[in-house]
């Protein structure tokens, strides 16, 4: 596969703070990749370096193989929509739709009137006067029918309420299965989009902790539970991710099971449960205990 986007010893400082600390990554042509991690771990800043909004410190960026900052070929290719997006207040909807086929060359206008109808967008009241529910789908709808071969979702969803952000999911995928490109979605609702995720990126506090494919990172891991001298025993020098103690009972997440070892564990009388994309990702950025972890499966 063809890598859209190259990192290598990427390193952004601000002062004393290192926002994004030595990356070193790639993400492959038509795919649906989740950049997730913690608030303040890093995700925005990568983000905003891939899309020449901000200049690195240190480390190469190559987006399409070039340089994104102040490059029109890449950048014309490119879709950013934020979670903070901002529009002139006196702004309509509408206005920003017509224009936004200035920006973006295979705007989709048929898709972004489909949309709008799915969202209930009212096409003709003031920004100013939306709800944040609303402006939020005001950047989903131009990051969908934008087509851009690379589009980057931070968190652009907050605010829209259940039925609406399973909508974005839908159109998302129906769209995308027609329409192939690379989408790069950052959020905390991990649970809501692990089942678009195709790969993985997890950073924490600068770093890339995790870097994976969805399907390889779901069977990582796997929660024993029984009597605490039943667990004890079974874990031996496993690497524990997450432990929950009560009374004599135990509850401890460790790391992938061979056949073999899932068939010891009923045979002690142990009970066993996947661990879901989002549990995982919390306990690994979460404990001092899963350093190892971390890098076993990044």
């Amino acid at each position: 596969m063809n890598a859209v986007i190259e990192v290598s010893g990427l390193t952004k400082r601000f002062g004393d703070v290192v926002a994004v600390d030595d990356a070193t990554f790639r993400v492959e042509e038509n795919q649906i990749s989740g950049l997730l991690g913690r608030n303040g771990a890093g995700k925005t800043t990568m983000m905003q370096l891939l899309t020449g909004q901000d200049f690195r410190t240190s480390g190469e960026v190559r987006v399409f193989g070039e340089n994104p900052v102040e490059n029109s070929r890449v950048l014309s290719n490119v879709c950013f929509v934020k979670e903070s997006q901002r529009y002139p207040e006196d702004f309509r909807p509408t206005h920003v739709f017509r224009s936004a086929a200035w920006f973006f060359p295979h705007w989709d206008a048929a898709f972004a009137e489909r949309l709008i109808a799915d969202f209930r967008l009212p096409l003709n009241r003031r920004i100013k006067k939306l709800s944040r529910g609303q402006v939020s789908a005001i950047g989903v709808i131009v990051g969908l029918a934008s087509h851009a071969p690379l589009t980057f979702f931070d968190e652009p969803y907050l605010g829209l309420d259940a039925v609406a952000r399973q909508t974005f999911y839908d159109r998302l995928l129906e769209d995308y299965a027609e329409n192939p490109r690379t989408v790069v979605l950052s959020t905390h609702l991990i649970d809501e989009v692990s089942n678009l995720l195709e790969h993985v990126l997890v950073i924490d506090e600068g770093k890339i902790i995790v870097d994976s494919s969805a399907e390889e990172l779901r069977g990582s891991a796997t929660t024993v539970a029984g009597s605490r001298s039943a667990v004890d025993a079974f874990i031996g020098a496993r690497e524990v991710l997450h432990r929950d103690d009560l009374g004599g009972l135990a509850s401890v997440t460790v790391g992938r099971l061979s056949p073999a070892e899932r068939l010891a564990a009923g045979q002690a009388g142990l009970e066993l449960a996947p661990v879901s994309l989002q549990q995982l990702i919390v306990r690994m950025t979460t404990s001092d205990e899963t350093q190892s972890e971390r890098r076993r499966i990044a």
